[in-house]
Parts: C-alpha cells; structure tokens; sequence
C-alpha cells in the first residue's frame, strides 16, 4: 500500500513539474524545419549571434539559418495556452498568435492576426500554416 502511495505521489509531482515548465521549453518541426526556444517565465532568451535584442520570451527559427522571428511579449493564460506577439528580425512584419499545448509533447502555433509567418527556404520565402504543430524536444 506505501508503494502504491509513493508512486502516486511522484506521478503527481512529474505532473506539476511538466505543468509548471510548459511555457519554458524547445520545440521543433520537422516538415518545415523551424524550431522555437522559449520561457515565457524568465523572457531570458537570447537569440544566438543576435544579443542586439537582449532578452525576450523567445523565437521562431529555421534551422541553418540566421532569420528569425522574435516573441517581443507572451502571456500565459493557463497551463494549455499562452498568446504572443511577434515580430521578424527586419522588423518588418509582425503577428499575433496563440501557443496552445494539447499534451506534454505537441504544441500547436495559431497565427490569429497579422502578417504571414514566412522563413526562408531555398532562397525564397516559405509561408507557415497558419496551425503548425511542434513537438517539445527534452
């Protein structure tokens, strides 16, 4: 009976620990190969090679690449989505959107107003769905 309880208690302590680090994670895709580095917690995230920017809660990128999108703000609603503000690295463009989490493994971006979510690709501009799915990386 004791180890029934232990067990149940670390599983719910595992739970909270995921719960309370959802929004502080790297997250990646695999089909357009962009990833994203976040903590909406600490907005201590600093873009490699881009320390200009200082800290923000954090970016989209693609891999190989020195483009990027910046999350200049993020707020969390609760422990299944947040909504974010970005901008590219230009400043050209921004948008809104909203980083829903389904599980502790899949999230999904939401692009809700602005402009498109484009990262470069073989030398020309590769739009996003405007759902994309990412899988948080440990």
């Amino acid at each position: 009976m004791a180890t029934l309880a232990f067990t149940a208690l670390c599983a719910t302590a595992h739970s909270q620990d995921i719960d309370s680090l959802a929004y502080r994670a790297y997250l990646y895709n695999n089909n357009y190969k962009v990833y994203m580095r976040i903590n909406f917690y600490d907005n201590d995230v600093v873009v490699p090679g881009q320390e200009l920017y200082g800290e923000l809660p954090g970016y989209l990128s693609k891999e190989h690449n020195s483009f990027c999108w910046l999350i200049t703000s993020a707020k969390i609603n609760d422990d299944h989505s947040a909504r974010i503000e970005m901008v590219n690295d230009y400043g050209s463009e921004d948008l809104s959107a909203e980083l829903v989490r389904q599980n502790d493994s899949i999230y999904v971006l939401r692009q809700l107003s602005g402009s498109a979510l484009k990262v470069p690709n073989n030398s020309k501009w590769q739009k996003l769905p405007k759902n994309l799915e990412l899988k948080r990386k440990k």
